[in-house]
């Protein structure tokens, strides 16, 4: 243990960690740069804060102050001593709703404010994209904005008070009319005045240096105001009192369509004087799919407000009338406004990567200028990127002339680097011409504080300098930002990467299948830190039930990041450090569709422990549900279910078995079926009826020995929806398609015997040369099957989205994994496609449930949706994970967390279901974990069907 960690513990009454997880986790923010701290303290409150600020003082140690890590200039990233406040410091203290105003921790996230004002009719008027996970000590610090600025301005404009700790223990109350001005700074501002009033350009969105203009004693002297935007470097937020703004009652969101950015850049400021709420702008280059939006080659999104929807209506109407649009869209619906601001909001995480899958960066992500010279500043911009070479897609707060971009800068080459450079220098003059700020909402960091005396000239960057020795005369804060920077180009977090790619099992079709770039995949904007799911939306039930930065899918990034880079994780794929943050993924594939930039931390997660355990023995769990399918196989060839599930009955028995398999001893050992889905099939006749389509029923290793109710009822549904239903072929060789057996006399003699299997359960342990060996067995048995054109349907959910994605991705050298992927189908989807014209049975009942993760993040559940309402199934299933996914709920030391999943979404859904709901579950987990508990049966959607087929 340091010196500098043992007197921190001595006195510090939150947590201290020195080790080398908690160093990894906050190397880096969403920027593009990386610093290795010392330590970090999450405080428990004020005197937590100061006890670390005399230690670090005494030790001549830098402390940065932390909140979400969602900067994008750098400026959330130290060498010294980093403080969380995230983990303790994160009250709403209090809500007065007669003087609108707030009091609040630094660590409190901003959509904990707002849900807390929206009783009141009232809301916190700044909204950063990034509400669901940055705090309010980071939007003090950076100055954010969001996209109502239009309308109620930036965070400096919602402050009131700021309780503050200096680097040498002085407790300041911050405010107007110089309240808690530390010693010599009205002195500094005094001998300036002419500077202050002369030397800041007047606009909206002015973020970069500091905000001394703000002491001017015509603006009221306010210092509460000119500490915002400061970035840690002034002094150490403890409190804040924050004013609330009146939330319109109602709202109208119209949507105008333009040919192209330019346009709407220049129609952005004609809107302004009609008082919209938001005037935001994006391009069609940012938009996954144009379904639901008017045409066009670029959008604004105009937000208005007013007592009745009629009002709100009223005025949108307006603003489409005033607005020269090639089409527009005027929604009134909350959840349709829902579904077009997520669109906007993704669009951060979505311009890292270009339209051909190249990556782009931060760096010159939020530029602003004076809104009625956008146009012509987007049009200089846009010859500058041609003239490096460089792409990027503007989008942003059109209405304030802020933009945001991502452009696709070489930051791995030394060459690439200096292009960066030259770039940002350009950049810097072509926005100082327009009479515009470097930063206008993020915060100047690393990335722009080298270039400031462009905007301000050396004199006034003097300036800065000098207030800054008036609040921090040692330089402990946060240094090198904002004054006496490092260079722009100095501390890039991709520089101590692996510059050869890394030799892995799955192909990583697309990052070029480098391992390193499916990592660099993870920016930080840590839209898997939310609290809340969103929809149907799953990421990251982990971090949901923790709270830790460790659990969620960026902090697993981050120590993969430190894993390849060498320096501070150093086992490489034998680090303990990634395998015990890698041990709570669930493997819900959440991140896969719900992380903007689709980092896909369940194939990660299988890559690393398959390294890690190679040549090694694995847990005891790895074994006995890994190889799941031979087990249950080997209970179902020697008829021995019964005696199995007599045995599991007993319960020492039972606990020996289940701590010899590395079973949680909460859980109950599910009970196999007495009779297969494959016999009861074979007994059946084993053929497929005559009729309609021929498509092939998989039998997956939970349906065949766990649920074969839920395959004969499949059955039913698609034969009385006029479909031949077949199993695939049981022998290698010259099979026939279909009966799940082969009567060939020939292939009897000379093929083997097997069973078709996705490969899931080796996959999710990370044993992946089994995996691959079994989907090559799968694949020998499916070829008939792929010389026809029938489709493969699959009932669990997890087993079809391993066919879809894992198959051809770690056989990506084989062509018929893409085959047989491509053929795969859910339930749903097959009696879409393949019977258009068959109408289900009426149910008429409403339904309750989840959806399934990786139905969610692979499948899609459009066709189940569809199908639901068809058959009179009424209500939407709840987002989240079951908890139990998989293998993961069963394995000792995942009980506690697979139960806080359950009670995330699932469990309450279920308890605050209706009378007579339907309790729909397609996957095996899902209906263990409702069936364990909470004592209530779940249904596959064919089972509730093929009830009423009768």
């Amino acid at each position: 243990m340091t010196d500098l960690e043992a007197a921190l513990r001595r006195v510090v009454r939150g947590e201290v960690g020195f080790d080398t997880t908690s160093r990894a986790l906050t190397t880096m923010d969403a920027s593009n740069y990386r610093r290795v701290p010392l330590g970090v303290v999450a405080p428990r409150d004020a005197d937590d804060v100061a006890a670390v600020l005399e230690v670090c003082r005494e030790h001549a140690v830098p402390v940065v102050a932390r909140g979400g890590g969602t900067s994008i200039a750098g400026q959330a990233t130290g060498t010294g001593v980093v403080l969380d406040f995230t983990r303790h410091m994160n009250r709403l203290v209090g809500i007065d709703p007669e003087a609108r105003t707030a009091v609040v921790q630094p660590g409190v996230v901003l959509d904990r404010l707002q849900d807390a004002a929206a009783p009141h009719g009232l809301r916190f008027g700044p909204d950063p994209s990034t509400h669901s996970r940055c705090t309010l000590g980071g939007m003090i610090g950076n100055n954010s904005c969001g996209s109502h600025s239009v309308a109620w301005g930036t965070t400096a404009d919602s402050v009131r008070e700021l309780s503050v700790l200096t680097a040498r223990g002085r407790r300041l109350r911050l405010g107007r009319e110089w309240s808690g001005a530390p010693e010599g700074l009205r002195g500094l501002v005094d001998g300036e005045l002419a500077r202050l009033r002369t030397g800041f350009p007047d606009l909206p969105r002015r973020i970069s240096g500091y905000a001394l203009d703000a002491l001017l004693p015509e603006r009221g002297a306010d210092v509460a105001r000119s500490f915002c935007g400061s970035e840690g470097t002034l002094g150490v937020l403890t409190e804040a009192v924050v004013g609330l703004v009146e939330s319109p009652r109602a709202r109208a969101l119209a949507v105008l369509g333009y040919a192209d950015e330019a346009g709407a850049a220049e129609a952005a400021a004609g809107l302004l004087p009609l008082g919209p709420l938001t005037v935001e702008g994006m391009a069609v280059d940012l938009v996954p799919s144009t379904e639901g939006l008017p045409r066009g080659g670029a959008w604004l999104f105009v937000e208005t407000g007013g007592d009745t929807e009629a009002e709100a209506r009223t005025r949108a109407e307006a603003v489409v009338r005033a607005a020269d649009v090639v089409d527009a869209l005027v929604v009134t619906d909350p959840g349709g406004q829902r579904t077009l601001w997520r669109i906007r909001e993704d669009a951060s995480g979505t311009a890292t990567r270009m339209p051909d899958g190249s990556e782009a960066w931060p760096g010159w992500e939020d530029c602003a200028v004076p809104p009625v010279r956008l146009g012509g500043y987007l049009r200089d911009f846009r010859r500058l990127l041609t003239a490096h070479g460089l792409r990027g897609t503007p989008y942003g707060h059109f209405g304030d002339g802020c933009i945001h971009v991502r452009i696709d800068f070489d930051l791995l080459s030394a060459d690439g680097v200096a292009r960066f450079r030259r770039f940002s220098q350009e950049l810097a003059d072509v926005v100082v011409a327009h009479g515009g700020s470097l930063s206008g909402e993020h915060g100047d960091g690393q990335a722009r504080a080298e270039l400031l005396p462009r905007m301000y000239g050396a004199e006034t960057v003097a300036l800065f300098e000098r207030a800054k020795a008036v609040w921090d005369p040692d330089d402990l804060l946060n240094p090198g930002m904002l004054v006496r920077p490092a260079p722009l180009d100095a501390n890039l977090r991709f520089s101590v990467l692996p510059r050869e790619p890394v030799d892995v099992e799955f192909g990583y079709p697309s990052d070029g299948g480098d391992f390193s770039a499916a990592v660099r995949r993870c920016v930080g904007v840590a839209k898997c830190r939310t609290t809340s799911v969103s929809g149907a939306g799953v990421m990251c039930p982990s971090f949901r039930a923790t709270g830790e930065e460790a659990h969620s899918t960026r902090g697993r990034a981050r120590l993969l990041h430190e894993m390849l880079a060498g320096e501070l994780v150093t086992d490489g794929w034998r680090s303990t450090e990634v395998r015990d943050a890698l041990d709570l993924c669930l493997s819900c594939k959440g991140c896969r569709s719900d992380c903007p930039v689709e980092v896909d931390m369940a194939t990660y997660k299988a890559e690393f422990l398959h390294h890690h355990y190679a040549g090694r023995r694995r847990p005891a769990a790895h074994y006995a549900m890994g190889w799941l399918p031979v087990w249950l196989r080997w209970t179902a060839r020697t008829r021995t279910a019964p005696v199995v599930n007599a045995l599991a009955s007993v319960r020492p028995l039972a606990a020996v078995a289940k701590r010899l398999g590395g079973i949680a001893r909460e859980r109950e050992v599910p009970r196999l079926a007495g009779e297969t889905f494959s016999r009861w099939w074979r007994r059946r006749g084993g053929r497929p009826a005559e009729g309609g389509d021929l498509v092939v029923l998989w039998p997956d290793t939970f349906t065949e020995h766990l649920s074969p109710s839920v395959g004969r009822a499949a059955v039913r549904v698609l034969e009385a929806a006029g479909l031949r239903v077949a199993l695939p072929p049981t022998l290698r060789g010259r099979a026939v398609v279909g009966d799940g057996t082969s009567r060939s006399p020939l292939a009897l003699l000379t093929a083997r015997r097997g069973q078709v299997c996705c490969g899931l359960t080796y996959v999710s342990t990370g044993q992946l040369d089994r995996a691959r060996a079994v989907m090559r067995r799968t694949l020998d048995l499916m070829a008939p099957v792929l010389e026809t054109s029938a489709p493969v349907v699959v009932l669990e959910p997890s087993c079809a989205a391993a066919l879809r994605t894992d198959l051809p991705e770690l056989l990506h050298d084989d062509p018929r994994a893409a085959r047989l992927s491509a053929r795969v189908l859910t339930f749903a989807e097959a009696l879409e496609r393949h019977a258009p014209d068959w109408a289900p049975p009426e149910v008429n009942l409403p339904a309750v449930g989840q959806t399934h993760c990786h139905q969610h993040a692979v499948l899609g559940d459009a066709a189940d949706r569809r199908l639901r309402e068809s058959a009179g199934l009424t209500g939407e299933l709840s987002g989240g994970c079951c908890g139990l996914a998989g293998n993961f709920g069963f394995e000792a030391g995942h009980y506690e967390v697979s139960v806080a999943c359950a009670e995330d979404q699932l469990l309450p859904a279920v308890r605050e279901a209706p009378d007579g709901a339907v309790v729909l579950a397609d996957g095996f987990s899902c209906r263990t974990q409702l069936e364990q508990l909470a004592g209530v049966r779940g249904r596959h959607l064919a089972e509730v069907l093929a009830e009423r087929l009768d």
